[in-house]
């Protein structure tokens, strides 16, 4: 795969140097079904391959259920694959062993969804900033101190905040602590799980364009899970969409907001609000709920809800290929817009 800012035949934009390589994940969950009918297998991921790269952007989006937090745990080493390849730095992370796994945490921290949950309320924020560094690192109190005041600059905050308690924030500054902490051992790939979704509109872009200027000044590669797509337009550099655990299209954003090839990307673009009266007009509508990732239907998992399915698409799963720049997992992807 080349690296030197190029398309290659995943659909991604690979300008920078990988940090991470994904090649056919699966994870697995097995569930009681109850005491008369055993076990079942849960699907949560069913074949990923993506990669991310410095200084760039990969989104994951799709509905509740679709796997994209399943990945976000196996790529924060988290979760183990039940099967497949993940490399960080060209380490499989697979295989590793228990010190290879040490050594390659820091460099994959995690932002989550809700600030307030995710930041010890009896601890204050120095502490919380510190502790990163205190588990990692042999840094001495008075280092550890300087550096944690150095980020709450870098973030935004003032000096006064460090002796302060996370209830005594609002939710904007609660995600910048939230950010900072995920800084402190200086990662190469930061997994954001909808870290915006929690926050007020008006803050949104506040933390959105604060991401994007760490990004710019530290080279760091972002996996941003989102299913709000106006925040991964303002965002991405890449996109994956993920529907039952396969991933359905992927490209750069430009080829995937302009001209949708699957259609479920199609629908996601149609339920994103727009003041713009022709894009409003364009509607799309599903039927159906989302499948059970225990018992997907054959073929291909949206045939049910697809307007433009037929006999095929109910007997053969389509496999991702290349269409004009992206891969599509759709047997019609040349005509369905």
């Amino acid at each position: 795969m080349s690296e030197i800012g190029t398309m290659t035949g995943s659909g991604e934009d690979t300008s920078g140097s990988t940090v991470l390589q994904a090649t056919d994940l699966h994870r697995d969950y097995s569930v009681s079904r109850g005491v008369f009918r055993g076990h079942a297998t849960l699907k949560a991921v069913a074949g990923a391959s993506f990669s991310l790269q410095a200084g760039r952007t990969l989104a994951v989006v799709g509905e509740s259920g679709c796997g994209k937090s399943t990945l976000a745990r196996m790529v924060t080493m988290i979760e183990k694959p039940t099967s497949g390849s993940l490399q960080l730095d060209g380490t499989e992370v697979t295989t590793a062993d228990a010190a290879t796994l040490k050594r390659l945490r820091p460099t994959v921290q995690m932002v989550f969804q809700d600030p307030y949950g995710s930041l010890n309320p009896r601890k204050q924020i120095g502490q919380i900033l510190e502790e990163p560094l205190e588990i990692n690192t042999p840094l001495n109190a008075a280092t550890r101190r300087e550096s944690a005041q150095a980020m709450l600059a870098h973030v935004g905050l003032r000096p006064e905040h460090y002796s302060r308690y996370p209830h005594m924030f609002s939710g904007g500054q609660r995600q910048r602590i939230a950010i900072a902490r995920a800084l402190m051992l200086r990662p190469k790939i930061v997994v954001a799980d909808e870290p915006v979704s929690a926050l007020d509109v008006s803050i949104r872009a506040q933390v959105l364009n604060l991401l994007m200027d760490l990004q710019a000044e530290l080279d760091l590669a972002y996996m941003f899970i989102s299913h709000d797509l106006s925040v991964v337009r303002h965002i991405a550099d890449n996109v994956m969409v993920m529907y039952l655990g396969r991933p359905v299209e992927q490209g750069t954003k430009e080829t995937v907001f302009t001209q949708a090839r699957h259609p479920y990307t199609q629908v996601l673009l149609a339920a994103t609000p727009s003041v713009d009266p022709q894009a409003r007009s364009k509607r799309m509508t599903v039927k159906g709920e989302l499948p059970s990732p225990i018992d997907p239907p054959p073929g291909c998992a949206f045939h049910r809800r697809c307007p433009f399915a037929t006999e095929r698409c109910a007997q053969e799963r389509p496999e991702l290929r290349p269409v004009e720049g992206r891969l599509v997992a759709c047997h019609y992807a040349e005509t369905t817009v």
